[in-house]
């Protein structure tokens, strides 16, 4: 070891650098390798034989067209090396991130599960990649998701808010649109999406006067907003047959909601003869209390549910359902938020009546309403 100046230099330590810019030091019995770098553009044009431009053209495939032969030497070469392309000064130069935000309530829903599904497989029809997040129905909670998707620059945010329209209106992400989804009614400022809970209700609760002669039909709703047109669809019906409207039992929209509520209704003195469940998580609640107090579903009580997901079909009885458009929402809502201003500020989809056997029809088919 010799020492010159303020610089002291060791025999033993000698620097090599390897093809993929990562250096080993010896030291002595020690080698140390050093964290490699990631490959560049420049590494795979070099290890192609091809210019820069030409491995982004293949990348991006265009704009210009790339021989066959050239192009496929250039993926290989990607392979090999595992090169992996700047997604963020590729968003710069692009001025797009292609990625969209999605913000739900509660995943876990059935309902909300599939709507996800539907837009996700109608962003990537567009090129678009969607960012999912939950907000556990807390309202602090979407505010600072909100704030973190506008952070990481999506090019627009669709969402099932749990504010009231008057608060949600202070929340912006600036130069993006955002689009609600699952809207009762029309949000002044927003383009916004949703289905006909009140003629949905109304089909169902006509059924079961109509074809079954029921008269008492209690309703199981959740507590929000986004419920009252099922419950005036609800009460359009009895209205309709000059019969007074059932009881009302309000709990949260969950499997536990329906359950309990299901409980109450069959420990009165006078049991219902069929009930109205405003969603498919309170219906299948409120079948577990009717089958645990010993009932059948349908024979001793009916039921018939809103919203209609896969789950319906597949529980037992399977459920009749006011069916919502979810496949046709999910283009909706990503058509506005890709193309702001290009169709009308609020979508309202009619819900569609599926027969099958928990009101007592034993058919899987659907009637014309």
């Amino acid at each position: 070891m010799t020492t010159r100046g303020t610089v002291t230099w060791s025999r033993s330590q000698v620097y090599a650098v390897h093809p993929n810019g990562s250096r080993v030091m010896s030291d002595g019995q020690r080698e140390i390798q050093a964290k490699p770098r990631p490959p560049t553009r420049a590494d795979v044009a070099r290890y192609a034989g091809v210019s820069t431009a030409v491995v982004s053209y293949v990348v991006n495939d265009g704009p210009r067209r790339v021989a066959p032969e050239t192009a496929a030497r250039v993926r290989a070469a990607i392979e090999i090396l595992k090169y992996r392309p700047n997604v963020n000064a590729r968003a710069l130069k692009k001025g797009s991130t292609d990625m969209l935000g999605l913000v739900l309530p509660d995943i876990t829903n059935p309902f909300f599960a599939e709507y996800a599904r539907a837009l996700e497989m109608a962003a990537a029809a567009h090129g678009y990649v969607l960012v999912v997040a939950n907000s556990d129905a807390n309202e602090a909670y979407e505010g600072r998701i909100v704030s973190d998707l506008s952070n990481r620059h999506v090019d627009g945010l669709i969402m099932r808010t749990v504010l009231p329209p008057s608060g949600f209106r202070a929340m912006t992400l600036p130069g993006r649109p955002i689009v609600l989804i699952d809207c009762s009614t029309p949000v002044p400022g927003y383009a916004a999406v949703g289905a006909d809970g009140r003629q949905g209700a109304r089909l169902l609760v006509d059924h079961l006067i109509t074809v079954h002669g029921h008269q008492s039909i209690p309703l199981i709703t959740g507590d929000e907003s986004s419920a009252e047109p099922r419950e005036r669809g609800w009460s359009d019906a009895f209205q309709a047959h000059d019969l007074p409207p059932g009881p009302i039992i309000r709990t949260s929209f969950t499997l536990r909601g329906g359950y309990e509520s299901a409980q109450r209704l069959l420990s009165w003195p006078t049991r219902p003869t069929a009930i109205f469940a405003a969603s498919d998580q309170l219906c299948t609640g409120a079948l577990k209390a009717i089958r645990e107090v010993g009932l059948r579903c349908p024979d001793d009580i009916a039921v018939v549910s809103y919203d209609g997901t896969t789950e319906s079909e597949y529980c037992w009885p399977p459920l009749t359902v006011a069916r919502q458009p979810v496949q046709a929402m999910a283009e909706a809502a990503v058509s506005a938020v890709l193309s702001p201003g290009s169709s009308a500020d609020y979508q309202l989809f009619e819900t569609e009546l599926i027969i099958r056997e928990s009101c007592g029809c034993g058919t899987q088919k659907s009637p014309s309403a």
